[in-house]
């Protein structure tokens, strides 16, 4: 008997799928019409919040850390990959259906910041005609004095999925012992 219901592969393949959908079709709408890299299209908040689409390409991981070694950080989402199915679906964390979903986030963030990093999305940078093995991300917040981190929709899904991992290591795992019955050594009055 399975340790999981087996509705939990559909929901963890449907939301991985739906993830990687939304973040791919977002990066190739935004690149498309904004015509490449290091485009922007002025602040539509602009005020203490501001916010504007605005192109990149990082060859690193978050702001920028570890510039050009995305092949490496490709070797690891291949191994977060299989780790997070290894997990799930081989040692049983696919009971918790909360699990499920915030991997199912992750999976798909790491799948489609992969697909950009193995320079599968056709961009590069100017004036060089080589595919940029580098994440396209194009929401640029700024919040008072804070320039936040130009990132994607896959940044997201992975931050919520670690979010939601963070929150699951605070519940207690272990069942609840069974109250124990007082001994009946009396009749009822």
């Amino acid at each position: 008997m399975d340790r999981y219901p087996a509705s939990r592969i559909t929901v963890y393949s449907v939301l991985t799928a739906l993830c990687l959908a939304v973040d791919l079709g977002s990066k190739s709408v935004i690149f498309s019409r904004l015509g490449g890299p290091f485009q922007s299209t002025g602040w539509y908040l602009d005020g203490w919040l501001k916010f504007e689409l605005h192109t990149s390409l990082n060859q690193g991981a978050l702001w920028g850390f570890g510039q050009g070694y995305a092949l490496w950080f490709a070797a690891l989402s291949v191994v977060a990959f299989v780790g997070i199915v290894y997990w799930l679906f081989f040692r049983g964390a696919a009971a918790s259906l909360w699990l499920t979903t915030a991997l199912g986030l992750i999976s798909g963030g790491t799948l489609g910041n992969l697909y950009d990093r193995l320079g599968l999305h056709g961009e590069s940078f100017p004036g060089n005609d080589r595919v940029a093995l580098a994440v396209r991300d194009f929401l640029h917040f700024q919040l008072g004095p804070l320039d936040w981190a130009i990132f994607n929709l896959a940044d997201s899904f992975l931050v919520i999925g670690a979010a939601m991992l963070f929150v699951q290591s605070f519940q207690n795992d272990a069942s609840p012992a069974p109250a124990p019955t007082p001994a009946n050594d009396s009749a009822p009055v």
